[in-house]
Parts: structure tokens; C-alpha cells; sequence
């Protein structure tokens, strides 16, 4: 039997300023970069904050470019102090194109690009629990300055 598709509620939208990528190079895995991030907000009906400098996005590009593993770790500040530790995985597919623009820094089209997430959230706060007592998965968006992602509880 089949059940039924699970619910989203939307939680947040986040918009993450970063830094020039740190090129680690080629490994045996792949290709390896590292983007440093720098800040960001965060607003919705569930969350508001701010992204607190210092966390960073580590890249594992494949096919040839196309795709890229992303593990971007990063630390949110609730507007009540509270504070979020964030582990957001996530895969970016797109043309040779548009991959070979996105590394370069220029803008592409974001309806050329798949980018889904599953961020990981733990909270300092026993209000804030749900929030490691839930999946979350997202959906994402590059551009030259920063990353754009809204994050959705799974209910």
C-alpha cells in the first residue's frame, strides 16, 4: 500500500553572501573547492536571523563539472539569541554551460539548474527542539554574490 506524499510547511528563506572560492584542486574524489561564508539573513514565518560569518560550503564537482556535492556548514543566530547549527547537503546539476558560468562567478538562468538541499538543524534552545525533532529539505538558487535557499519542514 502506498501512503500518502508528506507535506511541507515552509520555514525560512535564507540569503547567504559569500566569498571567492578557495580552489582546493583535484583529488582522487574529484574536484575540490571551498567557499567561505561571509553572512547572510534569514526570514520567515518560522525563523529570523541572521547567517553569522565564518561558516563555509565545501564543493565536490563531478561529471565533468556538472555535478556538484555540496556540504555547506554554517551557524544561524536566532533573533531571540538563540543559536542554530546548520549541516546543509546538496546537490547542484546543470549543463557544462552553466556550470563552467556558475564557477567563474558569472549569473545563469535558475530555471537551468537543479538544486535541492536537506539541511540539519540543531538548536541551543529547548523552545527551538522541533527544530532537531524534524526533516527539512530545500530548494536552492547561485548567484555571482551569494546563495538563496528556502528551507521546508517536512510534515
Amino acid at each position: 500500500m502506498t501512503l500518502p506524499p508528506p507535506a511541507l510547511e515552509h520555514v525560512c528563506d535564507l540569503a547567504v553572501t559569500i566569498a571567492p572560492p578557495v580552489e582546493v584542486g583535484h583529488t582522487p574524489a574529484g574536484l575540490r573547492r571551498m567557499i567561505p561564508i561571509t553572512g547572510g539573513t534569514v526570514t520567515g514565518s518560522r525563523l529570523n536571523g541572521k547567517v553569522m560569518a565564518g561558516g563555509a560550503d565545501f564543493q565536490l564537482i563531478l561529471g565533468g563539472g556538472t555535478q556538484a556535492h555540496l556540504d555547506a556548514r554554517y551557524v544561524i543566530e536566532l533573533d531571540d539569541g538563540c543559536r542554530v547549527f546548520v549541516q546543509n547537503t546538496a546537490l547542484r546539476v546543470a549543463s557544462l554551460e552553466n556550470s563552467q558560468r556558475i564557477m567563474n562567478g558569472q549569473p545563469v538562468n535558475p530555471e537551468e539548474i537543479y538544486f535541492r538541499c536537506q539541511p540539519k538543524l540543531e538548536a541551543t534552545a529547548s523552545q527551538w527542539a522541533w527544530l532537531s525533532e524534524s526533516q527539512f529539505i530545500g530548494t536552492g538558487r547561485r548567484t555571482p554574490d551569494g546563495v538563496y535557499l528556502s528551507f521546508y519542514r517536512v510534515l
